[in-house]
């Protein structure tokens, strides 16, 4: 068992509907010594990519995606899931519907922040449906840049939708792959890696 999938084991709950409650180390609180780890594993996997941007969603991504940004040397770019007065300019807009909170939003990025020359790390804390990362998928497409690997802290393995990304033929690296969780009896079982 790796670092995350301890973690998990110690401090997640499983909830009925397939839910991993991970709030008390990964997206509510978070445990910055964790991040770190998860930003040197990252900088491990994706050795070699020649990366100078960070993209996210806002929120639970952010904190991940700017501890890792420091191992890259790059900026954090996140999409935003409602546009305020402040921002300007034409934007990238994708659809993106959430497992967690049930409902579809339009997240947006700044055409200032994204382009031809970028060779983007996407990062997330989960991946459920896929839906936030096929949406950041469609950013860096419609910017024209590059998708150089997609970085995930938690993915739910049952779901499929890595294996339909990684057919796409892009580099998913999940730190922890859940195959199956038992609300009952609380137990969370891990794809060896």
């Amino acid at each position: 068992m790796n670092f995350l999938e301890e973690r998990i084991v110690k401090d997640g709950i499983v909830k009925e509907g397939n839910v991993l409650k991970v709030d008390s180390f990964l997206n509510h609180q978070m445990d910055i010594e964790l991040f770190e780890k998860m930003g040197e594993e990252f900088k491990k996997r994706f050795e070699g990519k020649e990366i100078n941007k960070i993209l996210t969603i806002e929120a639970s991504g952010i904190g991940i995606a700017c501890i890792v940004a420091r191992y890259f040397n790059a900026p954090v770019v996140f999409a935003k899931k409602s546009k305020s007065i402040n921002i300007e300019g034409e934007m990238y807009v994708a659809d993106v519907v959430s497992f967690t909170h049930k409902n579809a939003n339009q997240v947006i990025v700044s055409k200032k922040f994204l382009g031809p020359n970028d060779k983007v790390l996407i990062i997330d804390d989960f991946l459920a449906n896929g839906c936030a990362l096929q949406g950041l998928i469609s950013i860096v497409n419609q910017a024209g840049a590059t998708v150089e690997g997609i970085g995930i802290a938690i993915e739910k393995g049952f779901q499929l939708e890595g294996n339909v990304i990684r057919n796409m033929g892009f580099q998913l690296e999940s730190l922890a792959i859940v195959d199956s969780m038992d609300a009952a009896t609380g137990e969370v079982k891990f794809r060896g890696q």
